[in-house]
């Protein structure tokens, strides 16, 4: 794996939502994110999604994925190709599984139901343990290193995986893509993360939804959605409450009707899930 390769098939907007950094200003091509080594007030950072640089207006300094992440980790460059080595998607580019694997050093062990200790403490402090069915354990090699976590299959048979202490992705990056039979109202309902899902579904308390599913996995795959989306009568919204989600938000609102923003259920919190973990705790407390 060289630095070419990383910089031609990683995205940049991919990498800097791994150190929670969104946009504040944004559209398609290009957005302004705040400083990576200061704090301001007005942004300065220039990201072109494009051409997957950055430019700094206040230093004058140019970025490329990789110095992002020497830039964030404080590392040399080295470290940072072996950070890098997850990310084997980019919102531009398309690869076929046989390249992926040739150019990355990774391999799935094994995928069960999950059983391990620590995966099942982790569902359960996320409140989704009984939605434990639709994930599954998976046990992998990432650079000459053993790992598991909890595997939710996207639509490109790539792996969208979590553990307490890490999220990545290996193969494909993509949207997952649920379809309902019992979807008579023509309705969709949109997460971010699979965690969301887990909680939407832990809160419908339904194994037969009466609507699909559209899980981004990453904000930047809503452009694989864009076209099916406009089949639906209803779109219904469980987005996050920063940046990059209200302004993926603006950007659905903007291009179809009857967008329902659900995110209004817990405005004061990060996410869904946050909110169903805070609710649960409330309601256990004596």
């Amino acid at each position: 794996m060289n630095c070419e390769t990383i910089k031609q098939n990683v995205g940049i907007r991919t990498v800097l939502e791994s150190f929670n950094i969104f946009p504040v200003k944004e559209n398609r091509k290009t957005a302004f994110y705040f400083a990576l080594d200061r704090e301001e007030k007005i942004p300065s950072l220039s990201v072109d999604f494009v051409k997957n640089k950055a430019f700094d207006f206040g230093t004058g300094k140019s970025y490329d994925v990789i110095s992002i992440v020497q830039q964030m980790n404080q590392c040399s460059v080295s470290d940072a190709l072996k950070y890098l080595s997850a990310f084997v998607f980019s919102s531009q580019n398309e690869f076929l599984d046989t390249e992926v694997k040739a150019q990355f050093d990774y391999k799935v062990l094994e995928i069960k139901e999950i059983e391990h200790p620590a995966l099942l403490q982790y569902l359960k402090s996320r409140k989704v343990f009984e939605q434990k069915h639709l994930v599954s354990e998976i046990h992998y090699e990432l650079n000459e290193k053993k790992y598991f976590g909890i595997n939710f299959q996207n639509d490109s048979g790539g792996f969208e995986i979590r553990n307490p202490y890490s999220k990545i992705c290996l193969g494909k990056k993509d949207i997952t893509f649920i379809q309902s039979e019992q979807n008579a109202n023509n309705e969709i309902v949109i997460f971010e993360g699979f965690f969301d899902y887990l909680t939407f579904r832990n809160l419908e308390k339904s194994d037969n939804p009466t609507f699909d599913f559209l899980i981004l996995n990453s904000t930047a795959m809503l452009f694989k959605a864009e076209e099916r989306l406009k089949k639906y009568e209803t779109i219904s919204l469980f987005l996050d409450n920063d940046a990059n989600g209200k302004s993926v938000k603006a950007r659905i609102q903007n291009q179809y009707k009857n967008v329902e923003d659900c995110s209004l259920i817990y405005h004061d919190f990060k996410d869904l899930n946050e909110w169903f973990c805070e609710k649960e705790a409330n309601t256990l407390s004596p």
